[in-house]
């Protein structure tokens, strides 16, 4: 398992070079998996159905503005299981729908342990609204013309979970598609890594401490990390804080209201000089529940991811 992590990580330094990163990003990336790595499908012992919006950079004109609904089950008793992903993007002139089918297949290594193996089918919806807006000189060409693309796309992943440890890799597009035809060659899908990691330890009878991070790799772009540290206590109430290199900072705040229902709200700043003086910060909303089979009293036990 060191093998697997040293060499993840290393793999992930060789990719890194400098371009803008173009996918969604989201403070409870630790409730997003499915979209990130599809081998997560099916890895919770219950119909898991988790939803995240967020408001980001709030009070600057045209920034991003994201929602994510995830839906996953085991099935064939545990062997394999299926996911259904929907994510909209919207930053500015720009929208993307994305749809994305999970399919991943879990190899028991112990009592406790599973490696999963995932792929991921989406298809893109992508549209750039140019000619609303507000320029200089309003007969540029450049800007004349609307333009909408249907992009089909694969992804992979591997993913290592315990009871209370998880460890993985994925890529969610592999195909590096146009965006804008003719418009710009070089106006691609960028291909974006990642990797992801979290554990759980007992500070007490009532208290655990939830350590995890987030890795983020992409042609062009520096390497991004969200690294976050969050406080359970009686398995009831979080509240933790998170960083990520560069960008932000920021807080959680979750409370389970049964074994099933999950809310979480997150804040974060961003400290980059470039957009941190020009906006009210980040707002997140995450909801999960976990339907139980109706063979299952209850969960049989926590699950911390």
């Amino acid at each position: 398992m060191k093998k697997i992590i040293l060499a993840t990580i290393a793999f992930i330094a060789l990719t890194a070079s400098l371009k803008a990163q173009q996918d969604a990003m989201f403070t409870h990336y630790m409730y997003n998996t499915l979209w990130l790595n599809p081998a997560y499908a099916g890895t919770r012992d219950a119909l898991t159905v988790t939803g995240i919006h967020r408001s980001q950079w709030v009070g600057f004109d045209g920034a991003p503005v994201d929602q994510t609904l995830t839906m996953h089950s085991p099935i064939l008793n545990g062997k394999m299981g299926i996911g259904l992903s929907l994510m909209n993007d919207k930053i500015g002139p720009t929208k993307s729908t994305l749809v994305a089918l999970d399919l991943s297949y879990q190899v028991r290594l112990s009592k406790k342990s599973k490696l999963s193996f995932g792929l991921k089918g989406l298809v893109n919806m992508y549209s750039n609204s140019l000619s609303p807006l507000k320029l200089d000189n309003q007969n540029d060409g450049a800007f004349s013309q609307n333009f909408t693309k249907v992009l089909p796309n694969a992804g992979a992943g591997i993913y290592y979970y315990h009871e209370r440890f998880y460890v993985g890799f994925s890529t969610p597009k592999l195909l590096e598609n146009k965006l804008n035809g003719d418009v710009s060659s070089k106006s691609v899908e960028q291909r974006h890594y990642f990797f992801i990691m979290g554990t759980v330890f007992d500070l007490s009878k009532d208290l655990k401490l939830k350590p995890t991070c987030f890795i983020k790799a992409t042609q062009g772009a520096p390497i991004q990390g969200d690294v976050t540290a969050n406080f359970i206590i009686k398995d009831k109430f979080s509240i933790g804080a998170m960083y990520r290199t560069g960008d932000a900072f920021g807080a959680l705040l979750g409370y389970n209201f049964t074994e099933q229902f999950t809310v979480g709200y997150s804040f974060d700043w961003s400290t980059a000089n470039t957009t941190g003086k020009y906006n009210n910060g980040s707002h997140e909303i995450m909801l999960r529940y976990d339907l139980v089979s109706k063979s299952k009293a209850k969960i049989k036990s926590p699950r911390f991811f």
